[in-house]
């Protein structure tokens, strides 16, 4: 492998793929209406009733993942494991690993949520099989890794006003710059940045090669402007 490529390997196995869902507790199949009332808060007690009702879903959709992906990319015993322990299950195989977690939602807590992540990619070559087209069509909306150095949010927002609307980058913020949010011109994305972690939120979920295709987009972008803050972000 040339230093390039080992470069970009390096690069992919830092991003993780993420898509969300999620419902209403009440609907999960192991609620019983005679039995069980919704929860009202998030703590351990109700961490672990929900890990109890969402089992059922949750087993049914990790076993499916891992027939499906035994088929698509002709895995051997060997090659793959699932873990499932409720309220997570996690499919390793020799080319990535998938995880889906449930939570309650800490605002609502008669709901819950579901994040589906793809992560650990061994190579970028991995995210052009058409077999990850298969398994996982319209599953991400969310392109997510840490930054490894970290970055000061009003640097960013600072890089970003500095450049003018020509630039084709547009920053959003709050008053107390927690975050920012970024546009790119004629790129369907928004992008994320809390200091420590960046994500690129896109408007439609797609598999993992058509999000990478918008990702791509996004980093040109970046690259292009030459500041130094914000190249370095992608």
């Amino acid at each position: 492998m040339s230093r390039a490529s080992s470069n970009e390997s390096a690069y992919v196995s830092r991003i993780s793929f993420v898509g969300r869902g999620g419902g209403a507790v009440k609907n999960l199949a192991g609620f019983r209406k005679q039995h069980h009332t919704v929860p009202d808060a998030v703590n351990a007690a109700t961490a672990a009733f929900l890990a109890k009702l969402c089992s059922e879903e949750l087993a049914a959709e990790a076993e499916a993942v891992f027939q499906e992906a035994r088929a698509a990319f002709g895995y051997k015993r060997a090659d793959l494991s699932l873990d499932v322990t409720s309220p997570d299950a996690v499919l390793t195989t020799r080319d990535f690993t998938y995880a889906i977690g449930y939570r309650l939602d800490e605002a609502a807590p008669a709901l819950f949520g579901i994040t589906r992540t793809l992560q650990e990619v061994r190579s970028p070559d991995v995210l052009q099989h058409a077999a990850m087209d298969r398994l996982f069509a319209g599953r991400f909306s969310t392109i997510a890794f840490a930054l490894v150095a970290g970055v000061r949010v009003e640097a960013v927002i600072d890089a970003v006003e500095a450049l003018g609307e020509p630039a084709g980058l547009t920053v959003s913020y709050p008053s107390d710059c927690r975050h920012c949010v970024l546009t790119v011109a004629e790129v369907a994305a928004e992008v994320v940045c809390d200091g420590a972690t960046l994500e690129l939120r896109f408007a439609r979920s797609g598999s993992p090669r058509e999000l990478g295709a918008e990702f791509a987009a996004v980093r040109s972008a970046f690259a292009l402007t030459k500041d130094r803050v914000l190249a370095g972000l992608l």
